[in-house]
């Protein structure tokens, strides 16, 4: 399974981005998928998950703020991040697997300065 991501840029506070990630290949198996990201210096942290009935999980500092969806007949999924902070800088990475993490897309930087 290869995983694809896009989305990523510059945006000031307070501004929104869209993110998403397209996985190709063997991706019948796929039920989870996800977002981790990791900022400069920090261990890569879990953003949001989604399952493929669509229930979801965020991390608490975007809750309200970020929302994850897929479109199982595209097995993509997406990211929109809004209300965007300083310390939402990071390198974003899509994941998917059968019930975690096993396949990891290269990564898009987001950045938020003004």
């Amino acid at each position: 399974v290869q995983l694809q991501a896009f989305g990523g840029g510059l945006v000031q506070p307070g501004g929104s981005l869209r993110l998403s990630c397209a996985a190709s290949g063997n991706a019948f198996s796929i039920n989870y998928m996800g977002w981790h990201r990791q900022a400069p210096g920090k261990q890569r942290e879990l953003v949001a998950l989604i399952i493929r009935t669509g229930v979801t999980h965020y991390a608490d500092s975007v809750k309200g703020r970020f929302t994850i969806s897929r479109d199982n007949a595209k097995n993509t999924v997406y990211l929109q991040l809004n209300s965007l902070k300083p310390e939402d800088r990071a390198v974003y990475f899509c994941n998917a697997g059968p019930t975690r993490p096993l396949y990891w897309g290269q990564g898009t930087q987001v950045t938020v300065s003004s």
